[in-house]
């Protein structure tokens, strides 16, 4: 992280407070504490994520908004009501955006070797019965 601000960056901060809670606090944790654990470290990898890969991210999607003639999300969905688009080119870019995203919310869907959980048992299901 460029100045005024010194180490630790904020994603070494977010970082620290993940590992505190996946290492000290979960395994001292039951029942609703238990669960409202994981979720916060799942939260807080998000924001190590989004840290990280958010600024590559933005200059990617304004590049792909620029490939189909569009300055704006808005302007995007605009043109896809009105059906404006050629579907291929239109795909690629909505699947990369989309395939962005996941590397930040949940990086193991944006992996096509990844297991996916089964259907109706989703990862924060099985954080609750832990």
């Amino acid at each position: 992280m460029s100045a005024p601000h010194d180490v630790p960056s904020a994603a070494q901060l977010v970082a620290a407070v993940r590992d505190f809670l996946a290492t000290d606090v979960l395994p001292a944790v039951e029942g609703r504490v238990r669960f409202h654990t994981r979720v916060a470290i799942n939260v807080l990898g998000m924001v190590e994520r989004e840290i990280e890969l958010g600024p590559r991210q933005a200059a990617d999607h304004e590049r792909r908004l620029a490939g189909l003639g569009m300055g704006d999300d808005a302007e995007l969905a605009r043109a896809i009501r009105d059906g404006g688009l050629d579907g291929e080119q239109l795909v690629a870019a909505l699947g990369e955006a989309v395939r962005d995203k996941l590397r930040v919310a949940n990086p193991g869907y944006a992996s096509p070797d990844t297991p996916k959980p089964a259907p109706g048992r989703p990862e924060a299901g099985r954080a609750a019965r832990d």
